[in-house]
């Protein structure tokens, strides 16, 4: 029987990811490490996955060292998703990131290593790529991170597979693009859009709009996670993408038809320090390697969102900063996300 440590697994994408393996069945046992900072929410998980007898929840952090070796012991599997990701906190607090990202990543790979892990999933982003101003990005080019979140997540990546070749622990990456959907903290640019445009409010594109991200369902990045998961190679590393590519100004534009606005609702700002202009990844390796294929278009997916925030006012309707950001972090933010 297959017994999967998921970190962060009542944040975004972790609780996604959770609800993924319950959904397909099986006899797999599932932990889910989560230090519930503020974009961990248990509601994420919902009461279904909470009550299932195959999920077992712990509260605790990466960088509690007995918890970590306690767990990982008793586990075949660990997929990392926990992770402080929200870029703009990173420029105010790098230590925090160090701290979580770097460190707490160490601290789950040497238990790995002491207990003889199957495999160990480290989720991370293509923001570790820096800015791609034209072409897309492969598994093999070189990191150039600009910004301490995605340095931090590069330096994790690093000792991941440092692990792999000194100590052949079965480890493999992910790097996914742009993610959004449904229950996503809304310090991120597509909730907090939606969530200020719900309440009449407005919403401030950072420069001109300019900025492009590719923008992959959750769904869809579960899905690739999942492939690499049950199939990946130890060793390797596997851009997980194929969603919209868009310009801020362009996602703005969706987001306003999807929530009845207009363009009044909008304002302009300054841009924010090192916002690298343009991320984009190649992921036929994950498509042809895996059989990975995304299935949301962006607005099948903004407005499965949309809806989503309508219906749950009660988990963000909380006073918010008045200047937005025009970028977001792939995971959830907190300790354990």
């Amino acid at each position: 029987m297959l017994k999967i440590l998921v970190t962060g697994g009542a944040g975004f994408i972790g609780s996604h990811f959770v609800r993924r393996l319950l959904g397909a069945g099986g006899s797999a046992r599932i932990t889910v490490l989560d230090a519930l900072t503020y974009a961990g929410h248990l509601g994420n998980l919902s009461a279904a996955a909470l009550e299932d007898g195959r999920v077992t929840f712990v509260q605790g952090s990466l960088n509690d060292r007995a918890i970590i070796e306690d767990l990982v012991a008793g586990h075949d599997t660990v997929v990392h998703f926990a992770a402080e990701s929200h870029v703009t906190r990173s420029l105010g607090d790098a230590g925090s990131f160090v701290q979580t990202n770097v460190l707490g990543t160490y601290h789950l790979l040497d238990a790995a290593r002491t207990h003889g892990v199957d495999k160990f999933v480290q989720v991370s982003t293509d923001e570790v790529y820096g800015p791609v101003r034209t072409g897309t990005a492969h598994e093999d080019d070189p990191l150039r991170p600009t910004v301490p979140y995605a340095a931090s997540k590069a330096a994790a990546e690093m000792i991941a597979m440092s692990y792999f070749h000194t100590y052949q622990v079965p480890v493999c990456v992910t790097r996914s693009s742009n993610i959004y959907g449904p229950g996503q903290h809304h310090e991120k640019l597509v909730p907090l859009f939606i969530t200020r445009l719900l309440s009449d409010r407005r919403v401030t594109l950072h420069g001109r709009g300019e900025h492009v991200r590719n923008w992959l369902h959750v769904e869809d990045n579960c899905q690739g996670i999942d492939l690499v998961m049950r199939t990946g190679l130890p060793g390797e590393t596997y851009n997980i993408g194929g969603g919209t590519t868009k310009t801020n100004k362009d996602l703005t534009a969706m987001i306003l038809a999807a929530c009845g606005a207009g363009w009044d609702a909008v304002e302009y700002g300054p841009d924010r320090q090192a916002n690298d202009i343009r991320y984009a990844v190649d992921w036929s390796k994950a498509r042809e390697d895996l059989g990975y294929q995304p299935t949301w278009t962006l607005q099948d997916g903004l407005a499965q969102t949309v809806q989503w925030y309508r219906e749950h006012r009660d988990r963000w309707d909380t006073p918010q900063p008045v200047t937005v950001g025009a970028r977001a972090g792939t995971e959830g933010s907190g300790d354990a996300c």
